[in-house]
């Protein structure tokens, strides 16, 4: 009888550890994504600085510009926002509402937090699925925008950011769980 009671006592912490372990997985692999992301923000800002710059510098001195350079510049924007807004999600400073979260309990506010969380992981999974939509009707219109490079090869972002958008908000709904299950004991200690 004793042996029965130790192996369902077993099971729920392996597939707590087997949870903990998949979580520290996918914040290492968070991490790498923002480090990536970053990265990418970076040099899109570094270049847009610098191609603004020429543009400028070609219409007041020599009377010309790049003719793609504004319609590469705006496309460039679309990157920056993306990316921006992703790292914003990772970080847990995307544009939110917190009128209810001043006067919520603390565990109160966790709960919010998952709702808004799964929520806006809804939101942006749907969004994600219509980015994929618009991508694919722009491959067939198969319209150029310059150096015969397709439009929608730098409207991917849209796809992309959508779908990590997505994830992170889940991650953070799962997190908000997970600190919901801990006991006041545990919260203090982590």
């Amino acid at each position: 009888m004793k042996s029965g009671l130790k192996s369902k006592s077993i099971l729920p912490k392996l597939i707590y550890n087997l949870f903990i372990r998949m979580m520290k997985f996918i914040h290492r692999l968070n991490r790498l994504l923002s480090k990536i992301e970053s990265a990418i923000l970076i040099l899109t800002l570094i270049i847009m600085i610098l191609l603004a710059f020429l543009q400028v510098i070609l219409r007041n001195f020599f009377s010309s510009s790049l003719l793609w350079g504004d319609t590469f510049l705006r496309h460039l924007v679309l990157w920056v926002g993306f990316l921006g807004a992703s790292l914003a999600t990772k970080e847990n400073r995307h544009i939110n509402i917190d009128v209810l979260s001043r006067v919520l309990s603390p565990r109160l506010k966790k709960i919010s937090g998952i709702i808004t969380n799964f929520f806006a992981a809804t939101v942006c999974f749907f969004l994600f699925r219509a980015a994929i939509t618009f991508i694919v009707y722009e491959q067939q219109s198969d319209s150029r925008l310059f150096a015969d490079i397709p439009v929608w090869f730098f409207q991917i972002i849209i796809v992309v950011g959508f779908g990590i958008i997505s994830l992170r908000f889940l991650i953070h709904a799962i997190e908000n769980i997970t600190l919901l299950k801990r006991s006041p004991d545990e919260e203090l200690s982590a």
